[in-house]
């Protein structure tokens, strides 16, 4: 049914007439009739006896008033529920990143969202590699995606910047502030394994100068890379925040020269994003043109 003609229908029962209707409603009197006739024509049957100017219900027409009611009650908490979700007030943000970059800067973004909209779920999906995470954000599972790769040309992108790695050796090593990859190349790494974007960066950078890195220890799970160094496994090649982190808990940590990093990229699906994506690729955008801002800041000091 016409969810217009049905409340009309019901406009002419709470006032009594078709013009009192119409005066409510903000139009003409046989503009409410002729909706009327329509919805009769749909339904098959007439709704109302018109007995002079009075009129009355039919048994068909008072078995629809419950009905109508109810689905125009249902219309509107459709409707309530659209805006809360429009106005990001509920609903959910689905996200997909590999697992090191959940540190950062997928973690600091999700906390700035989330101070911004506490009635939004979001969900963090672990993808294993870089054609993983494409494949949950073009399946629809993931709205957006962070990876360290250029990805393939159907998915929107922003550039998010640079992550940097740092040399990070077991408590008690010596502390050096700068290594080249001479200094490392002989040491005993622990490692992600091979096929992850961490190793190939690390394998790409020693066989730069003629060597191959040395793993002692290699690690599937990466949330364990960190414990593995400081319990003497070997050293570890980690982004900047776990590095940073590995410091304050007694690790010795380098910077390289030159230095290993890779370029982040943020990805979704061409084509209108929920108003929960919109809002976190532009915390994605501001946050990455402020970083960028600092390091012109700093290169132009």
């Amino acid at each position: 049914m016409d969810l217009r003609r049905v409340s009309i229908f019901l406009e002419v029962i709470d006032q009594g007439s078709f013009t009192a209707a119409a005066d409510v409603i903000g139009c003409s009197q046989p503009a409410v009739s002729q909706a009327i006739r329509e919805l009769e024509r749909e339904l098959g049957t007439p709704l109302f006896h018109r007995i002079g100017r009075q009129i009355r219900l039919t048994p068909a027409g008072g078995a629809l008033v419950g009905p109508a009611r109810r689905l125009r009650a249902d219309v509107e908490l459709s409707r309530a529920a659209v805006r809360a979700v429009a106005g990001l007030e509920e609903g959910r943000l689905d996200l997909a990143c590999l697992p090191t970059l959940a540190a950062a800067p997928l973690a600091p973004l999700v906390g700035q969202f989330h101070q911004s909209h506490p009635g939004l779920l979001v969900t963090l999906a672990a993808p294993e590699d870089t054609a993983e995470v494409l494949d949950l954000v073009r399946g629809g599972r993931a709205e957006v995606g962070i990876v360290n790769d250029v990805p393939a040309a159907d998915l929107t992108t922003l550039a998010m910047g640079r992550q940097d790695f740092l040399v990070v050796s077991p408590p008690g090593s010596p502390v050096n502030d700068t290594l080249t990859l001479a200094d490392i190349g002989a040491r005993s790494f622990v490692a992600p394994p091979r096929g992850t974007s961490s190793r190939r960066l690390l394998d790409d950078a020693l066989a730069s100068i003629g060597v191959a890195a040395r793993v002692g220890v290699e690690a599937g799970q990466r949330e364990a890379l960190l414990p593995l160094i400081l319990a003497g496994a070997g050293t570890g090649l980690l982004p900047r925040p776990l590095a940073e982190h590995a410091a304050l808990l007694g690790c010795a940590v380098s910077s390289l020269s030159p230095p290993i990093y890779r370029e982040l990229t943020l990805v979704h699906r061409p084509g209108p994003l929920t108003p929960a994506a919109r809002a976190f690729v532009r915390l994605a955008h501001e946050s990455s043109t402020d970083a960028q801002r600092g390091v012109t800041s700093l290169s132009g000091a």
